[in-house]
């Protein structure tokens, strides 16, 4: 599988509880912090669920 690199952008803070579970789920914490992931269908569907928090760049 391909590999991806997400970044949280946007603070969780005024968010709902499953946007907030979602970007610790994808093991972001704060701000600024960067992820390698695969890229499967449950990470995908995770991604876009709170895309408008990440910045997602293809490895």
């Amino acid at each position: 599988m391909a590999q991806i690199q997400i970044k949280l952008v946007k603070s969780v803070i005024d968010r709902p509880e499953r946007q907030k579970r979602t970007v610790q789920a994808l093991g972001l914490g704060k701000m600024g912090s960067t992820k390698s992931v695969e890229n499967t269908p449950q990470v995908a569907g995770m991604i876009n669920a709170v895309k408008h928090l990440l910045e997602v760049t293809e490895l």
